[in-house]
């Protein structure tokens, strides 16, 4: 299978940081705050490869750093270590060494983003039809029938009746909301997908409709996604394989079905265990 990403050493540390940040934070520690200087250890060591049409997700309690993985690789955040490198197609990208329009051309054509908060992945003074539009007109699209035509497609799609394209995402529910993410996300056709807590806070009905849907996109499109929840069983629906993280460090890595069937660690166990 093809590698689309590989990710190594990865971190990021909120603070003036020192040279002891590291070896006093992470799980064994029980912290990611630094004890000789107090900043804050969101993330260190982080290292995994993504595949082409795969999901991968990125599993742990709230301040665990899963979130800020997925904003580092989206540009949201500075990394403070490590590096990242993109591989598309005949090209490969290292993404924390680009300037920043580079930046925003991967961003607006090669990724995709569906926050928890629809209010970060979406501008609430256009219409929904309009948000798509707002990022098709960063790309090679700009024939206003075209981009209205593919708008309308992708709400469609994604479960948005057509006639409400027109309309503000406010007057919409919080489900429909993310659905508008999603078809936003997806306008361009990107090849690597974030989806970070998508469906915390939705009722469960809705949690499945959008959970299928991500599934159905993945299977039709190949698109490679990174899921990052506290959900277990959005890990067990959706990712091939998972990474747990415990005080911003990898605890346990493996395939889904191995981790949540013999999970080796005992953080993992626990979290296994009271999701049963």
């Amino acid at each position: 299978m093809k590698k689309i990403l590989g990710v190594k050493n990865l971190g990021k540390i909120y603070g003036s940081g020192c040279p002891r940040c590291l070896e006093s934070t992470g799980p064994e520690a029980g912290s990611n705050i630094c004890s000789h200087c107090g900043s804050v250890v969101a993330a260190a060591n982080i290292s995994f490869d993504l595949h082409a049409g795969e999901i991968l997700g990125i599993m742990g309690e709230s301040g665990s750093g899963k979130s800020t993985i997925v904003k580092m690789l989206f540009f949201d955040e500075e990394p403070s270590l490590g590096e990242a490198v993109f591989f598309d197609s005949e090209r490969q990208w290292d993404l924390f060494s680009l300037n920043a329009a580079q930046q925003r051309w991967l961003r607006n054509r090669r990724f995709g983003i569906v926050y928890q908060n629809p209010h970060l992945g979406l501008n609430f003074h256009f219409s929904a039809g309009g948000n798509i539009a707002e990022r098709l007109l960063m790309s090679d699209l700009a024939n206003y029938d075209q981009i209205r035509e593919r708008a309308r497609d992708l709400l469609t799609r994604t479960e948005v009746m057509p006639e409400r394209m027109d309309e503000s995402p406010k007057q919409f529910s919080g489900g429909m909301q993310q659905r508008v993410q999603i078809a936003k996300a997806l306008s361009t056709s990107p090849p690597v997908l974030f989806l970070d807590e998508v469906t915390t806070g939705l009722d469960l009905s809705v949690q499945a409709r959008i959970l299928d849907l991500i599934l159905e996109i993945q299977q039709e499109l190949g698109t490679a996604m990174i899921a990052v929840t506290h959900d277990l069983g959005v890990i067990r629906l959706l990712a091939t394989r998972t990474i747990v993280m415990k005080n911003g460090r990898i605890i346990e890595a493996g395939l889904t079905d191995q981790i949540l069937e013999d999970p080796q660690h005992a953080y993992t166990q626990q979290l296994v265990a009271s999701a049963l």
